[in-house]
């Protein structure tokens, strides 16, 4: 009798479903937030206004949390939270102001925060145990951003409205990619320099990680209060000056071989110049939106793609991306984020600028979301 075959089946990972989702839903959002607007259709409805940063950071932001931290998962749990997570945002782009929008957005947050946050509960250190709670921070802010728009409650000491909220958020995901690009990038700088026979004394750096914890953390509650404007600028300008600091001395310019290193670091800097631009604008009382862009623009985008291809070449090939992988992607977003930054705090009357950005931001994600498919498809043909 022939020995019955008790292999279990791989449960499938969350970032090959998660991470080109969410590459296409950015390249698809901007242009047509844009499109809304400079066309006088107001369609789509949903990414009007303050929808289109809605969109970019509870619906991309959180899909690419999703797919980083869920890892494995058994079928019958994955394949319904993504559909959740789609049907949010169907809903929302195309039906905003239906309830089924405005539930649905909110229930996928919470839904991903019972799952990812306890992961992180068992750290000892308390630089270790924050990754939990600014996730579940993230998830909440969908729930608040809901109350303040759906349930029409004007702006308060309590609950500021969703512009405020949504500057909140993007405060949050500074800290949040401030924490993990470190976790990331310092072990890697440090392997492939100990390769090289050199050692690499400045690692994870856990005063300053410590510091921008403080300060990036108290920024995320101030920055939706603008009477606290002057105290938000101080805290983003000292955590502007430890990222560069921190970045500095991780001597990357050691690692001319390692591209994949460079442009996350790349990243890693558009993070200070973010919250360098941000603090600037509270500090003089301007308007903050275009520095924050530099944050959604240059930093997350640029670290975003970064991770999504790192972590498909290492499942897929065994090996970090190439150059010719990562550079053009990193330079598109770049010139987005300057594009952005540009066209100031009217960026219709500067439509060419406004265009030259969403369209770079899209070309810059549609070929991500096709290497990241074929990516995909080898890492399958590999497991055959």
């Amino acid at each position: 009798m022939s020995k019955l075959n008790t292999k279990r089946a791989p449960k499938p990972q969350a970032f090959w479903l998660f991470f080109p989702a969410a590459s296409l839903l950015a390249a698809i959002a901007v242009p047509l937030s844009v499109w809304a607007v400079w066309s006088g259709t107001g369609w789509p409805a949903g990414l009007l206004d303050a929808g289109h940063g809605h969109e970019l950071i509870f619906g991309f932001a959180l899909a690419l949390v999703a797919g980083y931290t869920l890892g494995p998962q058994p079928k019958t749990l994955l394949y319904p939270l993504f559909g959740l997570w789609l049907a949010a945002r169907l809903s929302w782009i195309f039906l905003p102001h239906s309830l089924l929008a405005q539930l649905l957005g909110p229930a996928f947050a919470l839904l991903l925060a019972w799952h990812v946050v306890p992961r992180f509960n068992a750290a000892k250190k308390w630089r270790n145990r924050m990754i939990a709670p600014l996730i579940l921070l993230l998830c909440l802010l969908t729930l608040a951003f809901w109350f303040s728009t759906a349930l029409n409650i004007p702006y308060a000491f309590w609950l500021p409205g969703p512009y405020k909220l949504m500057h909140a958020a993007i405060t949050g995901l500074l800290l949040l990619m401030t924490f993990m690009g470190g976790r990331l990038i310092a072990p890697a700088v440090a392997g492939t320099l100990e390769k090289k026979g050199i050692a690499l004394e400045a690692r994870v750096q856990p005063r300053i990680e410590g510091m921008l914890i403080i300060a990036l953390g108290g920024a995320i509650f101030l920055m939706a209060f603008p009477v606290a404007d002057w105290i938000t600028g101080s805290l983003l300008l000292a955590a502007s000056g430890l990222i560069t600091l921190r970045t500095l001395r991780w001597k990357l310019w050691l690692c001319p071989e390692r591209p994949d290193l460079l442009v996350l670091a790349a990243g890693y800097l558009w993070l200070a110049v973010g919250a360098l631009a941000t603090s600037l604008a509270l500090l003089r009382g301007t308007a903050v939106a275009p520095a924050l862009h530099l944050i959604t623009i240059g930093a997350l985008g640029t670290l975003s793609t970064s991770v999504m291809l790192r972590l498909a070449w290492q499942r897929s090939h065994r090996k970090s991306p190439a150059a010719v992988e990562v550079f053009p992607i990193a330079a598109l977003l770049s010139a987005a984020a300057i594009s952005r930054f540009m066209a100031g705090d009217a960026p219709f009357s500067a439509p060419i600028l406004l265009w030259l950005s969403a369209s770079f931001w899209a070309l810059a994600y549609l070929w991500l979301t096709v290497r990241l498919r074929i990516l995909a498809k080898h890492a399958k043909n590999r497991r055959k």
